[in-house]
């Protein structure tokens, strides 16, 4: 932490980064060291590498942040002026994509916060730590060292990233410090009930009815090993006007039947230029989510078979060809991986 806080003091322009596609956790710790750092007097940038969605846009700074893939000249203007990359939610540099390599490039130190297996060694010094229900977790032990007067602000967006990362708490999330650290940030200014309905009761009737679909008629149940599996084509998608987002929470739905134990969520989508030059030109990715309950991990299963990983209840992963196949090479391995109790 010391060694972190030590950089930090003695940089003046400084670049966070967090995930493509980013979730609450990686808005809520970016955001977090972007409130504290212009707490400093610093200059400070949260640059995503694509966008986040519409639910997290309410977040306080969030209106701040710039997006690489459409903001790419103004980004790369301040990241060519950074005296310090600090990097949030993420542990290898292909999680951000071209921004990535644009990072690799910079001979500034960097930073890493991170709670994902398997860091890669691309920073100069690095808080990982697997076992946090979070990174905004790690964030707030952070600032806590630093001695920082939570602000409202920070407050806010590390609940949120606390409250999104555990699925309202639901999982990873049964050690005692971790609610001695939600009244901390509620006695800060947290609004708990507030930040629950902004982020999981503002969604479109389109999304309500797709949310139906996959259950009614798209969820496949394998009552053997407890698991249910959804997947969804991007026609299917177009069907609902899907939203960036709107596939949020879908995964967790499945685990709300006393059967199912594991549930596996796959969606169609395009793959960016930058992912089609690295994978033969294949033009379409498979995006899988993996949760489970209790001592059945799924994050080993997402990182051999489908080149992903995470925390053992909750995982995600990748796929680069027809969603058929990305389906078969679930029908083809599930049974080595999730168990039948």
């Amino acid at each position: 932490m010391n060694t972190i806080l030590a950089y930090i003091q003695n940089a003046t322009t400084i670049a966070i980064f967090t995930h493509q596609s980013p979730d609450g956790d990686a808005m809520g710790s970016s955001l977090g060291i972007y409130h504290y750092l212009k707490s400093l007097g610093k200059q400070a940038q949260v640059i995503v590498p694509n966008a986040f969605p519409d639910f997290l846009a309410w977040m306080p700074g969030a209106s701040d942040v710039l997006v690489y893939d459409v903001q790419t000249s103004l980004s790369n203007a301040f990241i060519e002026q950074a005296d310090l990359v600090i990097c949030t939610d993420f542990n290898d540099p292909k999680r951000i994509g071209p921004l990535g390599d644009k990072m690799l490039m910079l001979t500034c130190p960097k930073l890493m916060i991170d709670h994902h297996l398997h860091p890669t060694n691309f920073a100069d010094a690095m808080i990982s730590v697997p076992e946090a229900s979070s990174t905004c977790e790690l964030v707030h032990n952070l600032l806590s060292t630093a001695n920082c007067q939570l602000s409202s602000d920070i407050a806010t967006v590390l609940y949120t990233g606390l409250m999104t990362d555990t699925g309202n708490f639901s999982y990873n999330s049964n050690r005692p410090q971790i609610y001695g650290m939600i009244a901390q940030l509620i006695a800060a200014g947290a609004d708990k009930d507030a930040i629950y309905n902004a982020v999981f009761n503002q969604y479109s009737v389109d999304r309500v009815k797709l949310v139906g679909y996959c259950l009614y008629q798209k969820m496949r149940v394998f009552p053997e090993h407890h698991t249910a599996l959804i997947y969804l084509s991007r026609k299917e998608l177009y069907r609902f006007n899907f939203q960036k987002g709107d596939a949020e929470g879908i995964v967790n739905m499945p685990l709300q039947s006393k059967d199912i134990h594991y549930s596996v969520f796959m969606r169609e989508d395009k793959a960016t230029p930058d992912e089609m030059a690295k994978n033969g030109g294949i033009k379409t990715k498979i995006k899988l989510s993996f949760r489970s309950q209790g001592n059945r991990p799924v994050n080993v299963f997402a990182q051999e078979i489908f080149a992903g990983g995470g925390h053992a209840n909750a995982a995600g992963g990748e796929f680069y060809g027809p969603l058929p196949e990305a389906v078969q090479r679930f029908l083809d391995n599930y049974t080595k991986y999730l168990k039948t109790d």
